[in-house]
């Protein structure tokens, strides 16, 4: 019998997450949204597309939450996308109710089930989705630091000409404008990248990578997708596949790193228990200074929560 998946939230970061989880053929998905035709349109879709691509799962598409029981992960990317000019911070009131109204659904029907939460205010949604559902934080965490890094990641390869696979990165903090690109910890094969790249190109990427997510509303009009949605599904994969893959995720903190009662990106051991270890790196002072800022931060939009 196949794992089951559900993705909650079929715009376009939830159904990238849905195909690059069938194609990874280990689970069936379901899909679900509000917008009746959209989920089963998208499932029906991807579908359609294992037999050219050479995948086998199901993928159903849902306007209810009776076909999600006994999911083992839900994916929560439900929620009002940003919009140009739009902050992470005015998303908070209306996100609030979509992700509380979700978490009381999936977890009715899922009582055992791992939450991944993609919405925005990450953060902050994170912190509705632990409240609402009651569960412990190493079941209830968030896609951002992955995302975050991949996007320094990939501004390091153009920067250097070299290979992507090769370029080891490390973000942590709140996932917006706050977050803090751990440079000391970052290497190109193995060197690190002050030896390859002068301080100031360091810093433009650093603060590139702190306004990715803006960059991409401009220039499209619209949140990303494609890189979000796969950031999901790898979280799923460590999980489901019990791959222990150590990867920078949203986790609440009972203090570490000097953080109480907050939701932060910091490194995670993923597996089948969800969070089973959060690492802890050295930093330089600089960087505590700015996670400390970056947590600062969080606490402001956390604390406008109405949950």
């Amino acid at each position: 019998m196949r794992r089951k998946i559900t993705v909650v939230g079929a715009g376009n970061v939830g159904a990238t997450c849905a195909q690059e989880l069938a194609r990874r053929d280990y689970c069936d998905v379901v899909l679900v949204d509000i917008k009746e035709g959209l989920p089963q349109g998208k499932a029906l879709d991807i579908d359609q597309a294992g037999p050219v691509l050479g995948y086998e799962p199901k993928v159903t598409g849902t306007n209810t939450y009776d076909e999600t029981a006994g999911s083992e992960v839900v994916v929560i990317t439900a929620g009002l996308p940003r919009q140009p000019g739009m902050s992470r911070d005015d998303l908070v009131a209306t996100n609030e109710n979509i992700v509380k109204a979700v978490t009381e659904q999936a977890i009715a029907a899922s009582p055992e089930a791992i939450l991944i939460v993609v919405s925005n205010p990450l953060d902050a949604m994170c912190e509705v989705a632990r409240r609402v559902s009651g569960l412990p934080r190493e079941r209830v965490f968030g896609q951002a630091g992955i995302l975050d890094t991949a996007r320094f990641r990939t501004f390091i390869a153009m920067e250097t000409g070299a290979s992507v696979k090769d370029v080891q990165a490390l973000v942590l903090g709140g996932h917006g404008d706050q977050m803090v690109p751990i440079v000391s910890a970052t290497t190109v094969g193995g060197v690190p990248l002050a030896k390859l790249v002068p301080a100031e190109r360091i810093q433009a990427m650093v603060e590139r990578t702190a306004v990715g997510g803006g960059e991409i509303v401009k220039l499209l009009g619209t949140s990303a997708w494609y890189a979000p949605g796969a950031a999901a599904a790898q979280m799923v994969d460590s999980v489901c596949l019990d791959e222990k893959r150590v990867l920078p995720c949203t986790a609440y903190l009972q203090g570490e790193y000097g953080i109480d009662d907050l939701y932060m990106g910091v490194p995670v051991k993923l597996g089948a228990g969800g969070i089973e270890e959060i690492l802890e790196v050295e930093l330089s002072d600089d960087e505590r200074q700015m996670l400390q800022a970056s947590a600062d931060a969080v606490r402001e939009v956390v604390a406008v929560l109405a949950t």
